[in-house]
């Protein structure tokens, strides 16, 4: 199922002298991407200077997440869901970072591989249809998620607003520094009688 993703990912690396540097740098070693919920992964074993799909090794990392979570990554590079675990890294980071890397520079320009297919024109219109629509759900899922921040602060008042938040640490901060004066006193105190 794989198979032409893996054989568009060869023809980005052949195509950059920096990927099949960073291919052979990686030989032997291998990645693998798991989609949440779907059973579904694939894993990259890089061989010399090309990729190869592998069901039959253990992988040196892993990158796991919903297919949303991880096409938005892929789309955004919005690292913000690796810290919110929408998005999960395992094994070496190292591995993971450089297995990104030569994704970034091989990636096949989809747009271009179908120029190929069906032309110029009609490719570019496709393009500009996908980057669209992709700017509209990204769009979309801002607005949705400041929306029901808002409401969740605002409306029903289950969570506080930020500056509530923000006066109760100031609050914190300042009730640990009357603390530490009030101990420093009670220190002087104890070494004067």
């Amino acid at each position: 199922m794989f198979g032409p993703l893996a054989s568009l990912l060869n023809r980005g690396i052949r195509r950059s002298t920096d990927a099949t540097r960073r291919c052979r740098e990686l030989d032997g070693r291998s990645f693998r991407i798991e989609l949440d919920g779907l059973d579904l992964g694939l894993t990259l074993l890089a061989r010399e200077e090309q990729v190869e799909l592998a069901d039959d090794v253990t992988p040196d990392a892993t990158l796991a997440g919903s297919p949303g979570a991880l096409l938005r990554l892929g789309m955004s590079g919005d690292e913000s869901l690796l810290r919110s675990r929408a998005v999960r890294i395992s094994g070496d980071p190292l591995v993971a970072r450089d297995f990104r890397d030569l994704i970034a520079i091989a990636a096949p320009d989809f747009e271009e591989e179908l120029a190929r297919l069906v032309g110029d024109v009609a490719a570019r219109q496709v393009g500009n249809f996908v980057r669209g629509l992709g700017g509209w759900g990204l769009d979309a899922a801002d607005r949705l998620s400041r929306t029901t921040a808002e409401y969740l602060q605002e409306e029903s008042r289950d969570l506080p607003a930020r500056a509530e938040v923000e006066a109760f640490l100031d609050a914190v901060d300042q009730l640990a520094e009357d603390m530490a004066r009030l101990e420093a006193r009670l220190q002087r105190l104890e070494q004067a009688g």
